[in-house]
């Protein structure tokens, strides 16, 4: 038995061959090093204390000198060198590591296996890959629509490609197993490209995205780096959302993109019979999709006459979008995304057949007045029946006959049009009276689902208490019930999700709504992740702010009470709440 002294155990180790690891352990034991089964030939601690090393794992080097990382070596670690609550991923196989690692300061880390295996990779020394079988995707059994998962060298899908087999440990294509070390490119003329781990995490000069995990081709000097698959794009690509073939085309300046409206650089595809210009991702993008954003689908067009309007807002960043250029548009409603805005979030947005593009069939309002008795001489409903009410309802708008009400629709004080019930104490809003029965609503999601499936029906209810999935007061005014999951939302939470501008009292401008804004309210001054803002002031409300009524009834007052939006008093006797006779906030 060969002996060996090896790094990280305190005793010597034995190798031993596949009968004696059958003795030692039942033949199921464990890498100390690398975590996975041990097979002969191996080494074992000579104390038999359950330490068990691969043999490519005991005769790792404690340095390795890499060829796709030439400016420091490769460190051998008994432990990752991040904190115990923080996760250490590697950069080939994107798997944790969880004992010996290689690391080096640039903030590369490799499990011993992937390591040694690129490193094998740089060297061209390809020996433990001979003999592992090769899978056709057009043949292979294995491919299940393509969810194989992606290769380990260039991030690519594997199942595009012939690849290895899974059984060799790598996702690996077998054309990035013979890639150039070296490569000489049109859009870095300077220098070489060469072979690389992207330890600077540098973005691809072509598509400007920044590969995570992966090689790349770069140049070092320049802090340039290069997908593997930008480096060398096919010359034709053929797709089903565009009627002809989009032809490869190299620029030494950027170029605006005809799809999206955004830089691209050196690579771009042309068609030339309808005469665009675009990047490489976009030839492929969905032709229409279902956003929760609004509650039609989106049609994806690459321009919009100028006739129909002057200029039209995102409804994602409300910035302007150019209707010269690419962008996702609702011609019924005139809502539009930038194309970027609107695939931002794959949890967002769901993409929609061409078969089933134009079906609005589901956005018919039902009237929830089932019936109107008599009209006015304006044409107003005057005596109604309505769905969620056993009696007649007449319109009013005389509120000093009933005193101070409320609406048992919407729960805010009565002070326009209302309906109301001569035989029980019943009122409503004209507008909560009107409004549908059923309406479509897209900004939902199902219960525990993660990603948008498009609109769904919301029924108008009030036969229960219920909780608002919104703001989660509890209430037994009408709410809108998905007819799906069963959640509840109230009127004041529905409509506020409605509008594309929010006007409030006390303010002069719109408030349009942003998703990532970190501020603090300017009415409450808590912190913020998501406001209604107002885009030519200093103004931001947060959802709770938006939503408090403006006026309210207390038992502390016999007066209706009013929302204020300035300091009504400098004296300091009015700085005091009088209801909990705590200091108040001036500002607030």
């Amino acid at each position: 038995m060969e002996e060996l002294k090896n790094y990280g155990h305190q005793h010597p180790l034995l190798m031993l061959n596949e009968e004696q690891l059958i003795d030692n352990g039942n033949g199921v034991v464990d890498c100390s090093r690398c975590a996975e089964k041990v097979s002969a030939p191996c080494f074992s601690c000579v104390e038999c204390c359950g330490f068990y090393l691969h043999k490519t794992c005991a005769e790792a080097p404690l340095e390795l000198n890499h060829p796709f990382h030439r400016h420091h070596p490769l460190v051998l670690l008994q432990n990752p060198p991040c904190t115990s609550d923080q996760r250490c991923f590697c950069d080939f196989c994107d798997e944790t590591c969880e004992k010996f690692l290689y690391h080096c300061s640039c903030g590369l880390d490799f499990h011993i296996k992937c390591a040694l295996f690129t490193f094998n990779i740089g060297e061209r020394n390809l020996k433990e890959l001979e003999h592992v079988a090769l899978e056709d995707p057009s043949f292979s059994s294995k491919n299940d629509g393509g969810n194989l998962g992606n290769c380990f060298v260039c991030w690519e899908p594997l199942a595009i490609y012939t690849y290895f087999s899974l059984d060799c440990g790598f996702n690996l294509h077998k054309k990035c197993a013979e890639l150039s070390l070296k490569l000489n490119h049109l859009c870095h003329r300077k220098h070489p490209l060469v072979l690389q781990f992207n330890s600077e995490r540098l973005s691809c000069k072509t598509c400007q995205v920044t590969p995570e995990r992966g090689l790349v081709y770069g140049c070092s000097p320049c802090k340039l780096a290069i997908h593997i698959d930008c480096a060398s794009p096919v010359p034709v690509i053929e797709d089903k959302s565009h009627q002809h073939p989009f032809t490869l085309f190299w620029r030494r300046i950027p170029f605006i993109c005809d799809a999206c409206g955004t830089e691209g650089h050196h690579v771009a595809y042309t068609c030339g019979t309808c005469s665009i210009m675009v990047h490489k991702k976009c030839i492929s993008l969905p032709l229409i999709i279902q956003h929760t954003l609004h509650v039609h689908r989106v049609f994806h067009t690459y321009f919009i006459p100028k006739e129909y309007f002057e200029s039209l807002n995102c409804m994602m960043c409300h910035e302007v979008v150019d209707t010269e250029l690419g962008s996702y548009f609702c011609a019924d409603c005139d809502v539009i995304f930038h194309v970027n805005c609107a695939l931002k979030e794959k949890e967002w947005y769901c993409i929609v057949s061409q078969e089933n593009g134009d079906d609005k069939s589901r956005d018919k309002p039902v009237n929830s007045i089932t019936m109107v008795l008599e009209r006015n001489d304006a044409g107003e409903a005057t005596v109604i029946e309505h769905c969620n009410h056993e009696h007649y309802l007449m319109l009013s708008d005389n509120i000093r006959e009933h005193g101070d009400k409320c609406c048992d629709g919407c729960l805010l004080l009565i002070s326009a049009k209302f309906y109301h019930c001569s035989r029980c104490d019943f009122f409503l809003h004209k507008s909560c009276a009107e409004l549908p029965k059923m309406k479509l609503f897209s900004k939902h999601f199902c219960g525990e689902m993660q990603f948008f499936s498009g609109s769904k029906p919301f029924i108008l209810s009030s036969d229960s208490m219920f909780k608002c999935v919104e703001c989660g007061v509890l209430s037994n005014g009408f709410s809108y019930k998905c007819n799906e999951c069963g959640n509840h939302m109230c009127l004041r939470c529905f409509a506020l999700c409605l509008q594309d501008a929010v006007k409030i009292p006390g303010h002069k401008h719109p408030l349009l709504f942003y998703y990532d804004y970190e501020e603090q309210c300017s009415a409450c001054r808590r912190d913020i992740i998501a406001a209604f803002c107002c885009k030519d002031c200093n103004f931001h409300l947060c959802g709770w702010c938006v939503l408090l009524p403006t006026t309210v009834k207390h038992k502390c007052d016999h007066h209706i009470l009013t929302l204020t939006y300035d300091k009504i008093n400098d004296y300091a006797k009015y700085h005091y709440c009088d209801i909990c006779e705590e200091e108040r906030d001036p500002m607030h």
